[in-house]
Order: C-alpha cells, then sequence, then structure tokens
C-alpha cells in the first residue's frame, strides 16, 4: 500500500495488470498536490471487493472521503466506488476507461477462455499498441513481476459483464473524463470513454495531447495539472453550493 505527499486524499486505481507499480508515474506526479493512496488489484477480480479494498484504505487511515481516480480498466472500480459509496466520494477521475456499452475485441475474448496460452501473445501484441507512449522503464514496470494470466483475463471479462451504465447513473459526484488522442489510444478506443460525458451527469473532459492510452503514465505532470485543476474547480463549486 503506498501512501505519499500532502493535501486533498486521492487513490490512484491501476489498470488490468492489477500492480500498482505501473502507475507508479501518476501516483509520484499527483502527490505533488495530494495525498495519494494506491494499492495493486485483490485476487478476487471484482469490482465489488476492489472497492471495498479501497473502503478498507480509507477506514484504516481515519478518512472519510476522497478523489478517486481509476486508470483503463481500474476506472470501473473507481465508478463502482463512487456508485456504491457517494458520500465518500469527493470527485471521479476515469482515465482511458472503457465506457458504457464497451466490448472486448474478439481476439481478446478468445484470449480470456485460454489466459495461460494466450496471455504472453497479449503481452507482446501491447508494445506494438502503445509504442507511441511506451519508454523502457515502462516495460521494466510491466514485466519488473510476474503477471496472473488467469487474473488479466478474469478482469477483462468485467468489461462485457457490468453494467456500466446503472453505475454511472448512480454517481453523483463530480466526474472528469481523461482521454488521449483518438488516433494514438489503441488500447481503449476514445469514443468509447467519451461515453461517460453522456452518462454522467456535469462529467467534465481533458484530452492529453500527443498521447494515447498511457497518457496519464508517460505525461504524469500534465496529467497531474489537469487532475488538480479539476479539483480546485470542484471544491469551489462544493463552497458555492454551500
Amino acid at each position: 500500500m503506498i501512501d505519499r505527499g500532502h493535501g486533498p486524499t486521492l487513490v490512484v486505481i491501476p489498470g488490468l495488470p492489477g500492480w500498482w507499480r505501473f502507475v507508479a508515474p501518476a501516483v509520484h506526479a499527483l502527490s505533488a498536490r495530494f495525498r495519494v493512496l494506491s494499492t495493486s488489484l485483490g485476487p478476487d477480480c471484482t469490482l465489488d471487493a476492489d472497492a471495498r479494498q479501497v473502503v478498507e484504505m480509507l477506514d484504516d487511515r481515519k478518512i472519510d472521503r476522497a478523489i478517486i481516480c481509476g486508470v483503463s480498466m481500474g476506472g470501473l472500480v473507481a465508478l463502482r466506488f463512487a456508485a456504491s459509496y457517494p458520500g465518500r466520494t469527493a470527485a471521479l477521475v476515469l482515465v482511458s476507461t472503457p465506457g458504457p456499452g464497451a466490448t472486448l475485441r474478439p481476439r481478446h475474448r478468445f484470449y480470456t477462455r485460454r489466459p495461460w496460452l494466450c496471455g504472453p501473445l497479449l503481452m507482446l501484441e501491447t508494445p506494438f499498441l502503445v509504442w507511441r507512449d511506451l519508454r523502457w522503464s515502462h516495460v521494466k514496470m510491466l514485466f519488473g513481476r510476474p503477471l496472473s494470466f488467469t487474473k488479466m483475463a478474469k478482469r477483462a471479462l468485467l468489461i462485457e459483464s457490468t453494467d456500466i451504465a446503472a453505475d454511472c447513473a448512480r454517481v453523483t459526484s463530480p466526474t472528469l473524463v481523461v482521454t488521449g488522442d483518438r488516433a494514438l489510444d489503441h488500447i481503449v478506443p476514445v469514443d468509447s470513454t467519451l461515453r461517460f460525458l453522456d452518462a454522467i451527469p456535469g462529467a467534465q473532459h481533458v484530452a492529453l495531447a500527443g498521447t494515447g492510452h498511457l497518457g496519464a503514465i508517460t505525461r504524469a505532470k500534465t496529467f497531474a495539472d489537469a487532475v488538480g485543476a479539476f479539483a480546485a474547480r470542484s471544491a469551489e463549486g462544493r463552497q458555492g453550493a454551500a
């Protein structure tokens, strides 16, 4: 479990590989503005279990509310948290997250049927899909510990088995949707992520120029600046409403 920085509490939830260190650049950049908590996804591979893990992190530190930020697949965990625990969600940040109606590509659905056989194929193709973003340091982070292809397959299947729109309908917190350039994200189509703008009333959008799916990692400072500005606007809005 990671606890860094000072300021408003912000929780960063990692994506499909599940390891928190793959979002470490974002954690580091955000910690200049926030108290950042992060941990790896749990073994149950369900949105509810991972959302409860966030609750436990906050409870252990006696924190009532936090900004909840989910990166890629982790955005679905963040969304479930915001839908299930609205009183504990100061704001929601969804980064390159599959939106309502998202489906797996046919080959990726096939991969989930035999994860130990096909998982290495997924890892081989990923650098080619994100080559404009990827740096050697990110490759080392991804391959820096053993990956569970079985857990990754279970998490990937949540994209199609989850009623994402139903979770969106329960969100009451200010929401920021972050994408990269439409032509550069070959993992989660930008148009899929942008569906959150229609599904969550008042949701705001920021695009990280010149980057694709990994913008929160490869453009970490720009990402942190955008989240910081959004958090400031949200805080002003709450003060104005009061």
